[in-house]
């Protein structure tokens, strides 16, 4: 019984953190843009809202933070970005997909390569450990799609594979005592 209440507890306190959290971004989206960062200007702060500006956008007095990176968001920032999407198109989708797997697994390979000499980690968890290190790797670096979509697919995978096993696990220690 007390170690329902205790989850219910923790529940609590997370999913209020979470709305709180919520709240509290929907707030900061809210404020005057332009009179926000003259403010971060005039006390000197190390960070400054001058990195959402986008390039050729007049900002008014009126404009939000959140509409400033909305319009941050829907342009394409850089030349590399366009020369990439561009010829990443030329490139027949299960092709970009086919590139796309084996990039990862050379990551993960690496990894395993380096878990394996470098560590006494056994099979198993050096190579659950390097395919999420390898999707980690593969996500921050560039690869023949653009989109951002399969990037977290890539490493949502493992991370689910890790969770999954530590469930087993945890079942099978259960049952056993």
């Amino acid at each position: 019984m007390k170690r329902v209440v205790f989850r219910l507890i923790i529940l609590t306190v997370a999913a209020s953190l979470c709305i709180g959290a919520f709240f509290f971004v929907q707030r900061i989206l809210q404020i005057p843009f332009r009179s926000a960062n003259d403010t971060l200007h005039k006390k000197g702060t190390a960070l400054t809202l001058d990195f959402l500006i986008p390039a050729g956008t007049h900002i008014d007095e009126k404009i939000t933070i959140g509409q400033v990176v909305k319009i941050r968001i829907s342009q394409n920032t850089s030349p590399y970005e366009a020369v990439v999407r561009a010829l990443s198109d030329l490139i027949p989708p299960p092709y970009a997909w086919l590139g796309n797997v084996l990039l990862f697994f050379f990551w993960s390979f690496c990894v395993l390569t380096l878990l394996r000499i470098f560590t006494f980690m056994g099979y198993g968890r050096a190579l659950r450990t390097s395919l999420l290190f390898g999707g980690v790797t593969y996500y921050f670096m560039p690869d023949f799609s653009p989109y951002g979509w399969e990037d977290f697919l890539i490493v949502g995978c493992p991370l689910l594979l890790i969770i999954s096993r530590s469930y087993l696990i945890r079942r099978k220690k259960r049952v056993l005592v």
